[in-house]
């Protein structure tokens, strides 16, 4: 082929009359007399094949009368318009480069079950263009994170997906056995953190991986077991560094892809223009509540008393701080703002504020009242970090299923002096639901978890 459908639309002044080769899947059919008009979609959009019966040689003639819509057809021939006006090719010869042995969806409604649509996202993608528009935009979000961090000086690594010790955050893990290493018990990572870490204390400096990371949780519409998110250390700065980045890293990209830093996103607009807004979490639930929550008692049952007289009817004593959070605050984020200054208690990895030991330099950032990155100044005190581990162990042995197991081998390394450092994980799921008007998490997931089926029940066939 030498044209996609859409740049011969957007140059046909210059190719008119001139001889071109398209390919794509036949995805409509019409005859008039001696002329059959056939829609060929590629992955830029569709364009009409013009057949005049008498200009075909006879093998393309051929072709033809065995063509059927879902075929990959190749059309050769010179670029026109119809007497209606469409923009079309004139076939001169036909090529059938692969034969359909199922009928496609109901070609006037399309695949519209959401299930089915997920299930069979190949089907998804031939009835519905507008999916791979969104994927397409996937695409390049990632590419612009890898392009800011790139411009940064930072290298792209990879560390282990299958670990012996979990880390860098609170989740249950996915197990698995590791039968070379004798049947040895493993977990697939729910972080990158403490193996980028590493190369920070070797002197790597500026390091990140574009992830895969698996959190054995319930799954929801922002939230998925396996999910993507790019993780970067930088040394020698600090959570108010990565404040900035993120605010031109999502203006940029919002300017570039829809020349506007302002999106609209379910009837309402998002501005990304900075500097985004900024909210002090636990003076905010403060001013609400009465009640200071980086004071809150690091005993367990204490907290449910505590959160209980708030009103909470449900409480987690686990993650007391988030359920506050998610119940009064989550809602007053649909613009970029950055939740700043976390309880201490809550934030095992982070450097206590300078000026407050009861807060931790950390931001999460929101956008559409969704978590789309969290940040950190990432503590390097080996001495603290190992009473922080300890305090960890003691909440997971209390039955705090999420609490990561004790790690020697990190405080091995943090022992030969790690460098200040900040630290982020920057989802790729949630922003693009928000830059492509998404409410499902689904949506941005190419081949989302699926229940299985009843046994011989579903064909791609819907």
């Amino acid at each position: 082929m030498t044209h996609h459908a859409q740049e011969i639309k957007d140059g046909f002044s210059r190719l008119e009359g001139k001889e071109v080769s398209i390919a794509g899947r036949a995805m409509q059919m019409r005859q008039m007399g001696g002329i059959t008009f056939i829609d060929i979609q590629d992955r830029s959009g569709k364009i009409q094949a013009l057949i005049r019966n008498n200009d075909l040689d006879p093998k393309s003639l051929l072709v033809l009368t065995h063509a059927s819509i879902g075929d990959n057809l190749g059309i050769r021939g010179m670029v026109m318009k119809s007497k209606r006006g469409e923009i079309s090719v004139g076939a001169k010869e036909i090529t059938m480069l692969s034969k359909t042995l199922r009928t496609l969806p109901n070609k006037w409604h399309g695949l519209t079950d959401t299930e089915a649509r997920y299930r069979y996202r190949h089907l998804d993608l031939m009835m519905n263009q507008e999916v791979l528009r969104t994927f397409e935009t996937r695409s390049k979000f990632m590419r612009h994170v890898r392009d800011t961090l790139d411009s940064r000086g930072a290298i792209e690594v990879e560390t282990p997906i299958l670990q012996d010790v979990y880390g860098g955050a609170k989740a249950k893990p996915f197990t698995t056995v590791y039968h070379t290493l004798d049947d040895k018990q493993m977990y697939l990572r729910i972080s990158d953190e403490l193996y980028l870490k590493r190369l920070i204390i070797g002197g790597a400096e500026r390091v990140y991986e574009v992830s895969k990371d698996f959190r054995n949780e319930d799954a929801d519409t922002t939230h998925n077991p396996e999910f993507t998110q790019i993780e970067y250390y930088e040394a020698y700065s600090d959570y108010e560094a990565f404040m900035k980045m993120m605010e031109e890293m999502l203006s940029s990209f919002a300017l570039k892809t829809f020349g506007s830093t302002k999106v609209e996103y379910q009837g309402e607009t998002i501005d990304f223009t900075p500097p985004f807004a900024r909210m002090y979490w636990v003076d905010e639930l403060k001013k609400m509540l009465g009640v200071d929550v980086s004071k809150m008692s690091d005993e367990v049952a204490a907290r449910i008393n505590e959160i209980e007289k708030l009103g909470l009817k449900h409480p987690d004593p686990y993650h007391v701080a988030d359920s506050l959070f998610d119940k009064y605050l989550k809602g007053k984020t649909l613009q970029p703002t950055f939740v700043l200054d976390f309880p201490a208690f809550m934030c095992p990895l982070t450097k206590v504020k300078r000026g407050n030991p009861l807060l931790a330099e950390r931001f999460e950032l929101y956008v559409g009242r969704m978590e789309v990155a969290n940040s950190y100044s990432e503590l390097t005190d080996p001495i603290y970090q190992r009473k922080m581990f300890e305090d960890q162990e003691r909440e997971r042995k209390k039955g705090d299923e999420e609490a990561p197991p004790f790690d020697e081998d990190f405080l091995d390394a943090i022992e030969y002096g790690m460098p200040p450092t900040a630290g982020i994980g920057i989802s790729i799921d949630r922003p693009v639901m928000v830059f492509t008007n998404q409410t499902s998490i689904k949506e941005v997931i190419l081949f989302p978890p699926m229940k299985s089926l009843p046994p011989n029940e579903g064909t791609g066939d819907k």
